[in-house]
């Protein structure tokens, strides 16, 4: 079993090593991203293993299949990145659907409440030995209205600590459940007072907030983002902090983050006018991408990838980690069969 790591940090190499021993599977460490540029690093190996920001488009997948791949095993829940519907039929895709929601689930809450009671500013001040406390005012988070869009497991465990802290929930998801108060997107933009979005980066959740949306939202919301930056719409958000439609926006995730997080940039010029203007926001807390970056989820990520892995060169059937490719044929799903989709 001779798998190609794609996007490789430290942390990931300290803690795919220790399962790569225990379950024998041979493991060779890249730094680049997979995309078409690198992908003839895959030359050689029977899967690639890739993360968040890899491009595993149709011009990649082909390629891929063209060098005997049989398998992508992604180590992390969301597959935006992945074109599933060039895979079927070629190449098998399993993913990490819950390595540890309370990790995201609190770096969240941790976004709102640093940038809510300015945090990061009086950390900064009284390192240089300034104790004034003008401009650090916040808002009591308690009886506040947040609004939490995807009720996935993630969007539970902030539900909870919404409601450890006293404050009234409403949830929004395509799929509702039954124990949990649910009302329509423009129920949840004009009665919020902070909106959490918890839900996977689609077609039809790409730029779920924008301009239309802002509109119909309380005059200085905040927003969260650590799910996927495309569900927000970057220039519109811009537009509605300089308006002071929003009121603040803390976010792990950026639209165009591809080539710069996880990355250092400091020497560099940035070309992002729009991330530029964001980070410039005293009112904006951003950080790359680092919610899930606990040892408890980096640990999760490593023992059930290695395991997706075991699962499929072993050839058993009806993992559930492995994506549905959506072939249409519903009245003889292989996948509700617990069987592999090809």
């Amino acid at each position: 079993m001779k798998v190609a790591f794609f996007d490789t940090k430290e942390y990931d190499e300290i803690a795919f090593k220790k399962f790569m021993e225990e379950r024998n599977i041979e493991i060779k460490f890249f730094e680049p991203k997979l995309n078409i540029d690198t992908v003839d690093l895959a030359k050689g190996y029977d899967a690639v293993c890739i993360f968040v920001n890899d491009d595993a488009n149709e011009e990649v997948i082909n390629k891929l299949y063209e060098y005997g791949i049989k398998a992508i095993f992604l180590r992390c829940a969301g597959f935006n990145n992945v074109d599933t519907k060039a895979c079927f039929g070629k190449i098998h895709v399993y993913r990490v659907p819950a390595y540890s929601p309370y990790a995201v689930a609190e770096h969240a809450m941790a976004l709102y409440m640093t940038n809510n009671r300015r945090i990061h500013k009086a950390y900064n001040r009284t390192r240089e030995y300034n104790f004034s406390l003008a401009g650090l005012t916040g808002n009591d988070m308690h009886g506040k209205t947040v609004g939490v869009i995807g009720t996935g497991r993630i969007g539970r465990c902030f539900i909870n600590i919404c409601q450890g802290f006293g404050m009234n929930v409403l949830c929004y998801d395509a799929f509702p459940a039954n124990d949990l108060n649910y009302v329509s997107l423009d129920e949840i933009f004009e009665k919020s007072d902070i909106i959490s979005l918890h839900c996977p980066l689609t077609p039809e959740t790409r730029h779920l907030i924008n301009k239309d949306s802002i509109k119909k939202m309380k005059k200085g919301v905040a927003i969260i983002n650590t799910s996927r930056g495309g569900l927000i719409d970057a220039q519109a958000l811009l537009d509605g902090i300089v308006e002071r439609k929003i009121g603040s926006a803390c976010l792990d995730v950026y639209e165009e983050e591809a080539e710069l997080f996880y990355e250092d940039k400091s020497g560099h010029i940035m070309n992002d006018d729009t991330l530029l203007k964001l980070i410039a926001m005293p009112n904006v807390i951003i950080t790359s991408h680092q919610a899930f970056l606990t040892h408890e989820a980096l640990e999760n990520i490593a023992d059930t990838t290695t395991q997706n892995i075991l699962s499929f060169f072993k050839g058993e059937q009806g993992n559930a980690n492995e994506l549905c490719y959506h072939c249409g044929n519903e009245q003889n799903c292989k996948k509700l069969r617990k069987e592999k989709c090809f």
